[in-house]
């Protein structure tokens, strides 16, 4: 996600960005580390926060906590819509990779898009995850208000039927921990602040678990 008056700001590396995954000693010895790659937008890239402080860094930090051996590796972009994240799907996921956090679609609505193109590109990013045997938690977003209540029903709907079609986990809105609290956002009202960062991690984090329990049991 991205205000407009800063879209013009933005240098979209999306070629360089692949799984850097890294060895930490503090997880439990008789499992392997599972690697997880955060796919999405400025929400997961970190927009507005130190490097220490994205979404992803916290998340894995939060999970070696528990005792999970895990590497969450940042691929977010910020600006990027679904269709933007699909052209990049097969640079920025490597075959190696286990499991997936899908968060795209903030821009699509910023921008007015028909849920139906955003959901034809999260589809065959779904489809193309399912081939190559990576698990997915797929990741809604609150619509913004000025849209109107048939718009953000129509994309809440489009996320849960993605999900149910895919088989995939399902988390209805990654911004829910945030978005209706003024200490938690920035002064652009879109984005968290490292403590907003730090409420999505504690609010998603059960279900990352279960994410990374069906990576463990899937079949390669």
């Amino acid at each position: 996600m991205v205000t407009p008056t800063l879209r013009l700001t933005i240098i979209v590396a999306a070629a360089s960005i692949v799984p850097a995954w890294t060895t930490n000693h503090n997880v439990r010895a008789d499992e392997t580390v599972v690697r997880i790659v955060a796919l999405g937008d400025s929400l997961t890239a970190g927009y507005g926060v130190p490097a220490g402080s994205a979404f992803p860094k916290k998340l894995e930090a939060a999970l070696r906590a528990r005792g999970q051996p895990a590497a969450v590796a940042n691929a977010g972009v910020s600006g990027d819509t679904a269709a933007r994240g699909l052209a990049r799907l097969n640079r920025s996921i490597s075959d190696d990779t286990d499991a997936v956090i899908l968060e795209l679609g903030a821009n699509d609505m910023l921008r007015g898009f028909e849920p139906n193109v955003t959901r034809a590109a999260l589809g065959e990013i779904l489809r193309n995850l399912e081939a190559r045997r990576i698990v997915v938690l797929l990741c809604g977003v609150r619509t913004q208000p000025s849209r109107g209540d048939e718009y953000k029903r129509a994309f809440a709907a489009m996320f849960s039927d993605l999900a149910r079609e895919h088989n995939v986990l399902f988390y209805p809105a990654f911004d829910d921990a945030f978005v209706d609290d003024t200490q938690l956002k920035l002064p652009d009202g879109l984005h968290p602040t490292a403590a907003g960062i730090e409420a999505v991690v504690t609010r998603i984090l059960p279900k990352v678990e279960v994410l990374i329990d069906r990576a463990r049991h899937r079949g390669r």
